[in-house]
């Protein structure tokens, strides 16, 4: 009778046991059991720890609370302002309601992968290429926002998305190199004209100054001597004063124009005498016994005068 008391209780005992060990479950600190007791859920959702459950009639299903870190993968487009491009994101997302996690969507993070793609193309489409390399942030709140609207159905909310990288066409990357190396030289070319333009005003300050002063000016140019000299101990610099030039100047400009040359013999060996020839004369004789005017006449010969004779001009002495 004992032996079979004893047998009896081994048998409960190992029956409470298995039981036990069927029944016992254990959910961790970042997790949430689901409890579905013959296909349908329970309202309560079992914390983390220990609990226990009914074998063979209990299923649970642990869900994970912890943010989940999801690439997505890179996605082709076009741009609104017909630019092709390559745009891959990373998505922030967690579980805030298990029991919707379970029920609503087969596998939410499946789920969410594929609206992330899809929002993603059409943030490509409708934005402009400068808005996807310059204005992320904005584009990120907008991808988030539609992202996050049908996942508040599926106990899903979304934390963050971030758009990676934006993978350019090498022309296009060729020609944005051009624009920002034109741009730069632009930039240069106007800094360095208002840099022109300030020392220029200094200059003339400084001109005037120096003006009033005849002595600053020699100063500054024994400075310079001294700044040469600095530099190449073997040259010798010798300053040649500006003013001597301006008054040079002055006076060819004020002096009286050279006096004509007097007209003269000229002298020299081989000089002759400038003789201006007399021009010559035509004498015409009217022959013996003229006809009356107005009757024909025939044509009286003509015969030139000769010059008559110049005298040599009398030359002085060398």
């Amino acid at each position: 009778m004992v032996e079979a008391l004893v047998t009896a209780g081994i048998a409960v005992a190992s029956a409470g046991l298995v039981y036990v060990l069927a029944a016992a479950r254990v959910v961790k600190q970042y997790e949430r059991g689901v409890v579905f007791r013959l296909g349908k859920l329970k309202d309560s959702v079992r914390g983390p720890g220990f609990t226990m459950i009914l074998p063979f009639a209990d299923r649970l299903r642990k869900v994970n609370m912890q943010i989940v870190t999801m690439p997505v993968p890179a996605q082709d487009g076009i741009t609104r302002d017909n630019v092709t491009v390559r745009v891959d994101a990373v998505i922030y997302f967690k579980v805030v309601d298990p029991a919707e996690a379970v029920i609503q969507v087969e596998d939410y993070q499946f789920a969410v992968a594929q609206m992330a793609q899809t929002s993603l193309r059409s943030i490509i489409g409708k934005s402009d290429l400068d808005d996807l390399l310059s204005n992320r942030e904005k584009l990120n709140q907008g991808l988030e926002l539609m992202i996050d609207s049908p996942a508040i159905g599926w106990g899903v909310q979304i934390d963050r998305v971030e758009i990676k990288d934006v993978s350019l066409p090498e022309t296009m990357k060729r020609s944005m190199a051009r624009q920002a190396e034109a741009d730069r030289e632009r930039r240069a070319r106007v800094i360095n004209a208002d840099a022109e333009l300030q020392a220029s005003k200094k200059l003339a300050e400084a001109a005037g100054v120096m003006s009033k002063e005849p002595a600053a000016l020699q100063l500054r140019l024994l400075q310079t001597v001294v700044a040469v000299a600095a530099e190449k101990n073997s040259t010798l610099v010798l300053p040649f004063p500006v003013e001597l030039l301006r008054f040079l100047e002055r006076a060819q400009q004020t002096a009286p124009g050279p006096a004509a040359p007097a007209v003269g013999p000229a002298v020299g060996p081989a000089a002759e005498p400038a003789v201006e020839p007399a021009p010559a004369t035509t004498a015409v004789e009217p022959a013996p016994g003229a006809p009356a005017p107005g009757a024909s006449v025939p044509e009286a010969p003509v015969r030139e005068a000769a010059a008559p004779p110049v005298p040599d001009a009398e030359l002085p002495m060398a």
